[in-house]
């Protein structure tokens, strides 16, 4: 056989052997998906992001209290505050609908509401200035102690230390009741407490 011959029929064999490791590579699993940029360990891109959207989604949820945990059912003046009634309720352990529940009974989800009495905002608390000043107590002023009414009128700061008062007063009492009788007013025995949780029981699921 020539030289010419045989070159001719070596390259043809190299062609096809080269072409045969080609196809072979390209149509072996993984190959597309490695060509997407996948890391080690990962399933896919796809999954990858989801994971990141879903846990910025929690972070989200959970640190700036836009989130709701209280019924619908409670009218709108109320309503509007859910996000604040559920971050500070959770955040002292309360049921966020009793906290709810009680805002409806002090105030109607009035911020700026005043009492005869001298109590301010959302969760009727009596503040060391005003009306509330003129309540003695045997060691002087009863309140002298509480925030003044510039601060409670504030929707935020009067849910955050509303709440705290009635967390309090749960764990002085250990039920929910006898914290309710604690938190209203002097001298109409269970009345409030019961009025409260007649609310709560009506719009709980």
């Amino acid at each position: 056989m020539k030289f010419g011959a045989r070159l001719i029929i070596f390259g043809s064999i190299a062609g096809s052997l080269v072409l045969g490791s080609l196809l072979y590579i390209f149509s072996a699993p993984g190959a597309i998906q490695s060509s997407r940029g996948s890391t080690p360990g990962s399933v896919n891109g796809d999954s990858a992001v989801e994971s990141i959207d879903n846990s910025i989604l929690t972070s989200v949820g959970e640190g700036s209290g836009a989130f709701c945990e209280i019924n619908q059912s409670y009218p709108n003046k109320v309503f509007r505050w859910c996000d604040l009634i559920s971050h500070y309720a959770r955040d002292r352990d309360l049921p966020p609908d009793l906290v709810a529940a009680l805002i409806l009974q002090e105030s109607g989800g009035n911020p700026k509401a005043y009492s005869g009495s001298g109590a301010v905002g959302l969760m009727q608390i009596m503040p060391r200035d005003g009306l509330a000043a003129a309540f003695m107590c045997v060691n002087g002023p009863c309140f002298h102690d509480r925030p003044p009414k510039a601060k409670l009128v504030d929707p935020e700061f009067n849910i955050k230390y509303g709440t705290r008062m009635l967390a309090r007063l749960l764990n002085n009492h250990q039920n929910i009741r006898e914290a309710l009788k604690a938190y209203g007013p002097m001298d109409v025995g269970y009345y409030y407490a019961d009025k409260v949780l007649a609310i709560y029981d009506t719009h709980h699921q």
